[in-house]
């Protein structure tokens, strides 16, 4: 009979509290989003209210207060509000078309460059996102694309290697990309938005455990099965109406009138060689504490916690003590968004100082996230949220700031050039050949190569392909 054996361990962990984890979704959101954010706390919270006569003055930040301060007569009204205009709101408070777009494939590849992949990942990677097809679905089968890569390029991977860098690129914009189905398309999309809405939970649920009932419109037994009445149901089904059944149709190359409106959550301007750097919150409401709910802790406490007089006044007083505790920290969760967002933008702004002054791509530094959270001394997954989604006008267009980040290439003489560079060489030698003999990709790789640039061909070939250009034989005229 084997004897029991007691022993310690010892373990770190880190775990997040609910604040930590609601002010991650506060940075993540771009400006339009955060206006709805906003709007929703201000209904979730009857002690938050939408403050419509004087703003904060531009640098004051909310204080941390105690209910002691709050029942003080002379507080001052800005500890009870939050700004979040720029000074030139009104000359900007309008919605824009993003004038900057690339391939689909492209974008993909983008984002890719600044995830922590292993080099034997990314080439996965590449080879999964050029097997999206142009609905933005992957049809094809990990296990016999598993053999494919393995006889097309000699690297050795199955379905489980396949399945965890598809994950990753589940993660990329536009939500749902690389879905194989049209329930892990929605699902994923559902996914990347805020699951605080009771009616999209619901959705969710829907989709994910349900989804054959709703695809053959069952409604009244998915009501009976769910438990919800038929406004609720109607809620649900309104968000997943909302999602995209083809993801590519999420984004969209340029030119064409359906692309949804940019809100630049940034608006940099540039006059007399300096720069001026604003955040810019649409239409975001300030918020202060509504001061109706001070009047009623004064009438509960009669100016002391002695006057408290039944169960139900206890009850009440510290209901309305954790509302405004909870408002003072959403008021915070704001202002820290609004300095986290400005140091990291100052930054990228310092470190592209060169691009911002006329847009000029091949000025573009090559920069990745460590680069700006080296500088801010942010880690790099808060930089990766402020810069995802988000947006900067300039006087030269609206500008997604992923689009600001490249790998590094080196030249002959050692300089570490942005891979922006390399495309706009590539760009200008097939704009100006001769039709009737297009470069191919060999005669382009000797062109880059006696600039100065080694890149090989298949390299040429991905960035040709990146750039939307046909192979040499498809782009000839007579």
């Amino acid at each position: 009979m084997s004897g029991l054996s007691q022993s310690q361990l010892l373990r770190l962990a880190q775990k997040l509290s609910p604040q930590q984890i609601q002010m991650i979704k506060l940075l993540e959101l771009p400006a339009q989003q955060l206006e709805q954010r906003v709007k929703q706390e201000i209904e979730q919270n009857p002690t938050l209210e939408e403050d419509l006569t004087e703003r904060m003055e531009e640098g004051e930040s909310p204080k941390e207060i105690s209910v002691d301060e709050y029942l003080s007569d002379d507080t001052p009204a800005y500890k009870y509000r939050v700004n979040n205009y720029a000074s030139d709101d009104n000359r900007f408070n309008k919605q824009t078309y993003i004038t900057e777009s690339m391939p689909l494939i492209e974008f993909l590849d983008q984002q890719l460059s600044y995830r922590n992949l292993s080099p034997k990942h990314r080439a996965l990677a590449d080879y999964i996102v050029g097997s999206i097809d142009d609905d933005g679905y992957l049809r094809r089968d990990l296990s016999a694309m598993a053999d494919d890569i393995a006889f097309a390029t000699g690297i050795e991977t199955d379905e489980e290697e396949l399945e965890e860098v598809l994950g990753v690129i589940h993660e990329l914009e536009p939500a749902g990309v690389g879905s194989r189905t049209l329930q892990e398309c929605l699902l994923l999309q559902i996914e990347s938005k805020s699951m605080e809405i009771p009616a999209r939970r619901l959705a969710y649920k829907i989709l994910s455990q349900y989804f054959s009932e709703f695809s053959k419109k069952h409604y009244e037994k998915l009501m009976a099965r769910l438990g919800v009445d038929e406004d609720e149901f109607r809620e649900a089904m309104d968000e997943i109406l909302s999602l995209q059944p083809r993801p590519a149709n999420l984004y969209d190359e340029g030119g064409n009138e359906s692309i949804p409106y940019i809100i630049p959550d940034f608006i940099l301007t540039h006059e007399n060689g300096e720069f001026e750097l604003s955040l810019h919150s649409y239409n975001v409401p300030e918020v202060r504490i509504n001061k109706h709910y001070l009047e009623r802790i004064r009438e509960l406490t009669g100016g002391g916690p002695g006057h408290v007089k039944t169960e139900e006044d206890k009850e009440a007083l510290q209901f309305v003590k954790s509302k405004i505790e909870s408002a003072k920290w959403f008021i915070s969760a704001i202002k820290q968004r609004h300095d986290t967002l400005m140091r990291t933008m100052s930054e990228i702004l310092e470190y592209q100082r060169e691009y911002f002054i006329d847009g000029d791509r091949s000025k573009l530094h090559p920069m990745i996230l460590k680069d700006i959270a080296d500088r801010t001394n942010l880690d790099v997954s808060t930089v990766s949220r402020v810069v995802n989604s988000k947006y900067v006008q300039t006087s030269f267009g609206v500008i997604p700031l992923k689009q600001l980040f490249s790998e590094a290439m080196q030249t002959e003489s050692g300089e570490e050039v942005s891979s922006y560079e390399i495309k706009q060489i590539l760009t200008e030698c097939i704009e100006g050949e001769d039709k009737r003999k297009p470069l191919t990709d060999e005669v382009l790789m000797e062109t880059l190569n006696a600039k100065g640039y080694h890149i090989a061909r298949r390299t040429v070939a991905k960035y040709r392909e990146m750039l939307g250009i046909p192979v040499a034989r498809l782009r000839r005229e007579i």
